[in-house]
């Protein structure tokens, strides 16, 4: 397993090549996929479309401090698509949040990892989230607050794309750029695909762009699981003054396991063992 100090992860920008996220990016995902199928619940699906976004946030862009998860100078997480905590824990874990073993917890009624993040139970949430749209509306107050305190500190957050038909994903969006909070940066996991089926088909956000462009915001789109293209646009994010930025990334749900990726029933529903044995394969480890 690939281990970093803590003091590697108190700078920005880290020194980190995309051969290692990827390998890292990997690892994460054969966890999720054990998490899960341990529990016999969760959500793999956006766990998996999200993971590389989480694994550049974590290892190369964010001020963190594993040891010190309330260090007063750190940059804020947050988790808006509560349902996909499977990925942050995978992720936080391997940062060195909590031992690894911990993972095989997951969901468990007396573990510290619940089906959805909870701030009082596990290291290095920020927030406790699950109840759709209310991650961004916290990640807004936490940058108006960094601001009101005069810290350098950045917020990130992740929404998905079937969270969006939430109002209070709009409410949130008004107030931030009402505030000019170029401290914020929200990734829209943008996989088309929520519980019922496809999000222009359930209830369409599109054009995804032009909205969030016409509520004042610096808007991106990438490939979600290109890592140039995910650090070039947390990179730009940081030169952007006085309005909030939003990176829709286009991503892939159950990406990394063919029969997984792009399917609509594997939002909320665990493999059975023989096809974790299948997909484990696919991801390289041998079983």
């Amino acid at each position: 397993m690939i281990r970093f100090e803590p003091q590697f992860f108190m700078e920005r920008n880290r020194d980190i090549d995309n051969s290692t996220l990827r390998v890292i990016a990997r690892e994460v995902r054969k966890d999720i996929l054990k998490m899960t199928t341990n529990a016999n619940s969760g959500h793999p699906g956006g766990s998996m479309s999200v993971t590389d976004i989480l694994v550049t946030l974590y290892y190369y862009k964010m001020r963190h401090n594993p040891d010190n998860p309330h260090w007063e100078e750190r940059d804020r997480f947050v988790l808006s698509k509560g349902h996909v905590s499977p990925a942050l824990y995978s992720v936080l874990a391997r940062c060195g949040y909590f031992p690894l073993e911990n993972l095989m917890t997951f969901r468990k009624i007396d573990g510290s990892l619940q089906g959805h993040p909870d701030m009082l139970k596990t290291p290095g949430i920020e927030i406790s989230t699950g109840s759709l749209g209310l991650g961004i509306g916290a990640a807004v107050g936490m940058a108006l607050g960094s601001k009101l305190s005069g810290l350098d500190s950045k917020i990130y957050c992740v929404i998905g794309d079937g969270e969006a038909q939430e109002g209070s994903v709009w409410e949130a969006s008004m107030a931030a750029f009402h505030y000019n909070l170029d401290n914020l940066c929200v990734i829209l996991d943008n996989n088309n695909l929520q519980i019922d089926g496809p999000v222009d088909e359930v209830m369409s956000i599109y054009p995804a762009m032009e909205k969030w462009e016409a509520f004042g915001w610096h808007v991106m789109e990438i490939n979600g699981h290109d890592f140039d293209e995910i650090r070039a646009a947390l990179d730009e994010a940081d030169s952007i003054k006085y309005k909030p930025t939003m990176i829709v990334a286009k991503t892939v749900k159950g990406k990394g396991v063919s029969f997984m990726e792009n399917r609509a029933e594997w939002h909320g529903k665990a493999l059975s063992p023989e096809q974790l044995k299948e997909a484990l394969k696919e991801l390289g480890e041998l079983v």
